[in-house]
């Protein structure tokens, strides 16, 4: 959706320019689009004929530059794929969350100390997030989105932080990792308390 949706919004438009403006929105760390991948994409929306090469230009010894637009099937995928992100929820997959799924297997005093270490460096990508809200950069530079977008990410973070926090003190309080009797219940036997 990102590449077709910037193609759209910039078009016609090159390929190093649909890069160029993905790595300044930083769109690798949350959008899941890679540098290394973005012609590839081009080409394969080009293929599925949701954009259509307007033009490719040679200049000397320089690699052809191919300008890009949208075609009519593009224009439909990309307001289906844009109205499905606003209307339903979607948990991203998140690999902590698969690691604390065995939270029994780390020493207690490590698990809490982890989850501390965690809320440390989510509270500095709050600061840096505020600074950035605070910043000539987002109130003069970029659409007021961008700044919602912000908060966004400050209020997980924010939220995080504190289920980090309030998770490593009931580790550290010794709570059982298991309701009463599952231990010896089938299936369970192999789980330690974190104790070891």
């Amino acid at each position: 959706m990102m590449i077709l949706g910037l193609v759209r919004w910039m078009q016609p438009v090159h390929g190093y320019d649909v890069r160029r403006e993905l790595l300044s929105w930083s769109a690798d760390k949350w959008a899941n689009v890679q540098p290394g991948s973005i012609y590839h994409a081009l080409r394969k929306l080009t293929d599925e004929g949701l954009l259509r090469t307007v033009s490719v230009e040679q200049v000397g010894a320089r690699p052809a530059r191919t300008t890009y637009e949208v075609t009519a099937k593009g224009e439909d995928e990309f307001e289906t794929l844009l109205r499905a992100q606003w209307w339903q929820v979607q948990e991203p997959p998140d690999p902590f969350v698969a690691a604390f799924s065995f939270l029994p297997a780390m020493p207690r005093e490590e698990a809490a100390a982890a989850l501390r270490n965690r809320a440390n460096l989510l509270r500095a990508g709050v600061e840096s997030m505020r600074a950035s809200l605070d910043s000539d950069w987002v109130r003069t530079r970029k659409p007021v989105h961008v700044g919602w977008m912000f908060e966004l990410w400050l209020a997980r973070a924010e939220a995080e932080t504190a289920w980090c926090e309030r998770i490593a003190e009931r580790i550290e309080s010794g709570v059982s990792y298991l309701p009463d009797g599952m231990e010896r219940a089938e299936g369970w036997s192999g789980w330690t308390d974190g104790s070891r």
